[in-house]
């Protein structure tokens, strides 16, 4: 039986010490591949390095389509493409952003476990928010191991919680302790092969840049009276999905506390735009008052000057509204 040799890191903010810590740790005939996607900018490559000057005996490359999977390697999601595992390579995928970024991780996570099962160990890092949580149950349905840092000891501890939320996880381990229990869990064998659920090849084919259909989307999820922030599209619910999430018809994909924080920024903005324009609005009005009264049409300036604080009733009403919007703990600071 084959042993658990693929293994898929995970992280976003707070991640860069932990994973050197951890790729540090590891020894130079480690008996698997490992693969690594962080949160990064489009044009980033400050990462790549990080890594290499990180393991001195491994060697460290950004992943490349057709790229051979190796033991003993490290490969590094490239900019703006999904990293994606198949039997034997790696491709990069161009479909849609997911959880508002490309390359996703739980694009890369369930493509591991769509192709090599069982023989997966999904390890989960620092980050905020849920990028991860999906991906991280993808792996366990299909018979993988599954590990995320302690959320004690990570700087942003939401992507280990929001996967602890969704899925049972493995093992739970410190930074400091992972490369050595990832060390041993390589050289065990691998568990029984699951059967893969049709989903989960229907979304990495979505990463990989296929055409999602609206027959296929149905098959997977329920429309839902939500808007797509990125294209505007109705969104779907997936069905029983842990954590939940939404796609559209184009196949953007969202956690729900990525959908809410992005739903956030927008209803901020909106405000903020209403205030604007109404106390524009106060402002000519109050004009207009003053132009009545110094042209003698008192009754026209009264008119006016009412309407003005009628505008700024609003405008202060929406101005409390935007400072209640705030994030709790921001609000207990400025108190």
């Amino acid at each position: 039986m084959a042993n658990r040799d693929i293994i898929v890191i995970g992280g976003s903010a707070g991640a860069t010490q932990p994973l050197k810590q951890i790729l540090g740790r590891l020894p130079p005939d480690l008996p698997a591949a490992v693969f690594i996607v962080l949160h990064i900018p489009a044009q980033g490559i400050g990462i790549l390095s990080t890594v290499a000057s990180s393991v001195a005996d491994m060697p460290v490359r950004q992943a490349e389509n057709g790229m051979k999977i190796e033991p003993g390697r490290i490969y590094l999601a490239a900019p703006d493409r999904h990293l994606l595992l198949a039997e034997d390579h790696v491709f990069l995928g161009c479909g849609p952003r997911e959880n508002m970024v490309r390359p996703a991780i739980d694009a890369l996570f369930r493509s591991a476990a769509l192709y090599h099962g069982p023989r997966v160990i999904g390890v989960l890092l620092s980050g905020l928010l849920s990028d991860g949580a999906a991906g991280l149950n993808a792996i366990k349905r299909c018979g993988g191991m599954t590990v995320v840092q302690d959320p004690s000891d990570a700087i942003a501890d939401e992507m280990p919680l929001r996967a602890m939320e969704a899925t049972t996880v493995d093992l739970c381990v410190p930074s400091a302790g992972m490369g050595d229990v990832l060390s041993e869990l390589v050289r065990e064998q691998a568990g029984a092969i699951l059967p893969i659920p049709p989903e989960i090849r229907l979304e990495v084919e979505i990463a990989a840049g296929d055409r999602i259909g609206s027959d296929n989307l149905v098959s997977m999820a329920d429309p839902v009276a939500l808007t797509c922030p990125a294209c505007g599209g109705v969104l779907s619910e997936v069905k029983e999905s842990r954590p939940m999430r939404f796609r559209c018809q184009v196949g953007h994909a969202f956690g729900a506390d990525i959908l809410a924080k992005e739903q956030e920024g927008r209803v901020d903005e909106a405000l903020r735009v209403a205030l604007r324009i109404i106390e524009e609005r106060a402002e000519l009005v109050q004009r207009m008052a003053a132009d009545g009264r110094r042209s003698g049409r008192s009754a026209v300036a009264e008119m006016y000057e009412a309407r003005a604080a009628e505008y700024r009733e609003y405008a202060d009403m929406i101005r409390r509204v935007v400072l209640r919007s705030l994030d709790p703990p921001l609000r207990k600071r400025e108190g």
